[in-house]
């Protein structure tokens, strides 16, 4: 079992809280389990906590009135989610669902707010992080709107390499578990269609898969290269 410490230590969106802060959310942080393809909330719930995937992997999405499921990210171990936890009376856009097997660790969203105003030096690095999520997910729509695939699928990658930013290093490469098929899934594509995208994003040294595992060596680059694409 995953020590309830280890895992705040672990995520960006605390990672501004001193050691006495996380101490103190341990006894309020909950663990709970979930099999794969189980409901963690559906979209539009009314939740105010912060989830941390600790074990498994966790996937965002919605879905229609026949069923029809869209997929907006699939989250590795040490991914954070549950933005709403700063705005309590605002439902949730999206949905949660385990994809594996999973452990989560919840921190209710009134205790996260409590312990934020007496350590304040926690709220830069929480705000910028909220922050980059929207500007990535308006960028996703605006790329949707304008862009082509390629811009797309770069963007959507770059969106994932954020939204797993604990394991970014001193040279910026961020890895997770991802296949091109859930890319596929993810885009609404079929899996040659985004592959032979990727081709293309690899052989420039911007992305590369190996063993079920994406690596982007270097969200910088990525950016960039993004913004030359029609």
């Amino acid at each position: 079992m995953i020590e309830p410490l280890q895992i705040l230590r672990t995520c960006p969106l605390l990672s501004g809280l001193p050691d006495d802060a996380l101490r103190e959310l341990v006894p309020l942080a909950r663990s709970q389990r979930y099999g794969a393809e189980e409901a963690i909330y559906p979209p539009g719930a009314m939740q105010s906590q912060l989830s941390i995937v600790a074990e498994g992997r966790v996937r965002i999405c919605s879905s229609n009135a026949d069923g029809r499921e869209a997929t907006l990210a699939i989250l590795d171990t040490g991914a954070w989610f549950g933005d709403t936890v700063f705005s309590p009376d605002a439902p949730r856009v999206f949905g949660a669902t385990a994809h594996d097997d999973c452990l989560i660790l919840d921190i209710p969203g009134e205790a996260l707010r409590a312990i934020l105003q007496r350590y304040p030096e926690g709220y830069p690095v929480a705000l910028d992080l909220v922050s980059r999520r929207l500007w990535s997910v308006m960028s996703i729509l605006q790329d949707d709107v304008l862009r082509g695939t390629e811009a797309r699928i770069g963007r959507r990658l770059l969106f994932l390499a954020q939204m797993h930013n604990n394991s970014t290093g001193e040279d910026g490469a961020t890895s997770f578990r991802l296949t091109r098929e859930l890319i596929a899934n993810m885009m609404g594509m079929t899996r040659q269609g985004v592959h032979r995208v990727l081709k293309n994003i690899e052989a420039q040294g911007l992305v590369e898969f190996a063993y079920g595992r994406v690596c982007i060596p270097d969200p910088v680059r990525l950016q960039a290269y993004i913004e030359t694409l029609d």
